[in-house]
């Protein structure tokens, strides 16, 4: 499978799930150049020489990504309306887009399900797990690629942001 982190900050889920599944080929991208350097150096001391570590803004990306993805990965980047403009688009049809949120998400992906049939999706459904070791529990929303995005889409962050879908 191709898998992108989206706002994968210090690698996070794509490099867990890299070391669980080595055979996928893994792009993690964030916005800060730092990271991105960081992330290099990770992936080359665990012997990841096959991981794209790409220094951009998920609505930024280049044509050559778009809707090129099985699936995208996120946690906590942004509201659920907001990221799917973000991810959806670089996850084609028959993918899934796997959202990391708290399991008091049910609000969030209330106001999220207008874009994500906008962008292409339908929510298959929702996951809690527990963190082993701890009293923490988290959410994972499965958003199933069911028809492309448009084109118009995603658009600049600032218009994301003012005018959320």
């Amino acid at each position: 499978s191709r898998v992108i982190d989206v706002g994968t900050g210090a690698g996070f889920p794509g490099l867990a799930l890299k070391i669980a599944c080595p055979d996928m080929q893994l792009t993690l991208l964030d916005s800060l150049d730092k990271r991105i350097g960081f992330l290099r150096g990770t992936c080359a001391k665990l012997g990841f020489d096959d991981v794209e570590c790409v220094h951009a803004r998920a609505e930024e990306m280049p044509d050559g990504y778009r809707q090129g993805f099985d699936f995208a990965v996120s946690r906590a980047v942004a509201r659920l309306n907001l990221l799917c403009e973000l991810c959806l688009p670089l996850v084609k049809v028959g993918g899934a887009f796997l959202s990391m949120k708290s399991v008091e998400s049910g609000g969030e992906l209330e106001q999220a399900k207008k874009a994500i049939g906008i962008l292409g999706g339908r929510v298959e459904r929702t996951a809690d797990y527990s963190i082993p070791g701890t009293d923490v529990t988290h959410r994972v929303i499965f958003i199933k690629k069911i028809a492309e995005t448009p084109k118009k889409y995603p658009r600049p962050f600032a218009k994301i942001k003012k005018n959320p879908l």
